[in-house]
């Protein structure tokens, strides 16, 4: 079954799905069956009821249930592979 990763940020528009789309080229790439998808921030409860993962790509002070990990790490490649283990070891 996929498990569904939410990736957000303030608009919803451009930077998370560019955010996104490269999470979702590098767990293909590692073999995790995945269906990542972008959302804006306001949108963000709704999207996380049955999420296994979310990457905020801006600063967030709310605190999830959901798994989170750094959107900031994919956008800029600094601690990437780092958080790319973290995913990819609690969607497995």
């Amino acid at each position: 079954m996929q498990k569904k990763v939410i990736v957000a940020c303030g608009s919803g528009i451009a930077t998370s799905h560019m955010v996104a789309k490269k999470i979702q080229k590098l767990l293909d790439a590692r073999g995790v069956d995945a269906d990542v998808r972008a959302v804006e921030m306001s949108a963000v409860d709704d999207a996380l009821a049955d999420a296994a993962a979310f990457v905020p790509v801006v600063n967030t002070e709310e605190t999830y249930d959901t798994p989170t990990f750094s959107g900031v790490a994919f956008l800029t490649g600094i601690n990437q592979e780092e958080e790319l283990d973290r995913l990819v070891a609690t969607l497995s």
